[in-house]
């Protein structure tokens, strides 16, 4: 009955649980104009789900596992609605409050929420997706084929990889051991976001400037990435952080990377991403040197393959039973990476929904058991907004760590190059 999921789709949605709800949440803020009508909103996007069919779906157990079907009748006003927020403050604990709250399994696996209008004119767009159902670059797949108003721009290539240029099974194996002693073998100290989590959750966000963070990168003697930018950007915010509390620990970040191809169709491809680990350098205390020691690992781990070589590594372990387990098990140790820091190419030309543009766009994903603080970000045109999600039982200061990431930032962009 109905399409299996995926191995990796069906091992998300097993990871939901009381305290971590399987979502991710892109937020879009509209520049002032008139209050959107939510109706209108409705009849637009149940018009435009057909361009995306996971959309119009359901998950059900079946006796062979997970499978998605067509959902027999979907209520666009249960998944389109209106939230109040008359300020920023409000509108966190709005996102915050949808971060931990499920979504309904009988219905397709996401909700549009409407908030605002803010006191200045401004109103905001929640759009949240289980993980199940859309990666990082699926989801924008789906901004663009149900929420935004249609384009000419083509989608961004950023992470989207030709498929004859994919190396052998053979050549993925024999580079194993060195892949597994650069990405498994350095552990780091304790992660003081090594916490239990409950489903509470609570986000800040902070705005990088796309062409300077571009500028920054290119400037350095090895050409660093906007990817480097944010990483390092994070580390400059955890170090300044981490500091004022009298330690620098040895911290690693995992890197989600995806493994999209050209030409398959991100609306039903899922999952499709690995992931790299690097050393965040919290010793270092010059914001540009640690941004090359940062940049110098993820060429490494580029010309390595390396993200590819552990997607193979790990779908060969599914079936490994307690040996799989247990490779699992060292990947997630919270020694092995303290937090994971994404970034996703977002639209690259201006943007609308209902007249309105897009003037900023957010994204925030979950944190998971024993690692109590995630960060991810996403492009527009202009901006890198990069969302910070935490319980703020086991990290209280996320608004700070946000100030801290816009220090870390006004560092780089101003140090001499």
């Amino acid at each position: 009955m109905g399409e299996p999921l995926s191995a990796a789709d069906a091992r998300i949605l097993a990871l939901e649980s009381d305290a971590v709800r399987g979502h991710a949440l892109k937020l879009l803020v509209l520049e002032p104009g008139e209050p959107l009508d939510l109706e209108a909103v409705r009849a637009s996007v149940a018009e435009r789900l057909a361009a995306f069919p996971r959309g119009r779906q359901v998950v059900v157990d079946g006796a062979g596992g997970p499978a998605w079907t067509d959902a027999d009748d979907l209520d666009v006003a249960q998944h389109v609605r209106r939230r109040d927020a008359a300020d920023p403050a409000q509108l966190r604990a709005v996102v915050g409050a949808l971060m931990s709250e499920p979504l309904d399994r009988s219905r397709p696996l996401w909700t549009i929420d409407l908030i605002g209008p803010l006191a200045d004119g401004r109103e905001a767009i929640a759009v949240r997706l289980h993980h199940a159902l859309a990666d990082g670059l699926t989801a924008v797949r789906f901004l663009e084929a149900v929420v935004f108003e249609p384009h000419d721009a083509p989608a961004h290539e950023v992470g989207i990889r030709d498929p004859a240029a994919r190396p052998t099974r053979w050549s993925e194996w024999e580079r194993m051991p060195v892949t597994l002693a650069r990405e498994l073998g350095h552990p780091g100290t304790r992660s003081p976001f090594d916490r239990p989590i409950t489903s509470r959750r609570a986000l800040a966000f902070v705005d990088v400037p796309l062409a300077e963070a571009r500028a920054v990168g290119a400037a350095r003697p090895m050409h660093a990435t906007v990817n480097d930018v944010l990483l390092a950007v994070i580390a400059g915010a955890l170090r300044r952080r981490l500091l004022h509390r009298g330690r620098t620990p040895r911290l690693n970040a995992q890197v989600p990377v995806s493994l999209h191809e050209r030409d398959e169709d991100a609306a039903v491809s899922g999952n499709r991403d690995s992931f790299v680990d690097v050393g965040l350098h919290l010793h270092e205390p010059d914001d540009l040197r640690r941004l090359d020691l940062i940049s110098a690992q993820m060429r490494d781990r580029k010309r390595g393959h390396d993200a590819r070589s552990l997607d193979e590594l790990f779908h060969a372990l599914a079936a490994a039973g307690p040996v799989g387990a247990f490779v699992h098990g060292l990947a997630d140790d919270p020694r092995e990476f303290a937090l994971a820091i994404s970034n996703v190419p977002g639209p690259r030309v201006p943007v609308a929904v209902a007249g309105r543009r897009v003037g900023h766009v957010y994204t925030s994903s979950e944190p998971g058991p024993r690692h109590a603080l995630r960060v991810a970000a996403i492009s527009n045109d202009r901006w890198l907004g990069v969302g910070f999600c935490v319980d703020p039982d086991a990290v209280p200061d996320v608004e700070v760590l946000a100030d801290a990431a816009h220090d870390a930032w006004e560092a780089l962009r101003s140090s001499p190059r």
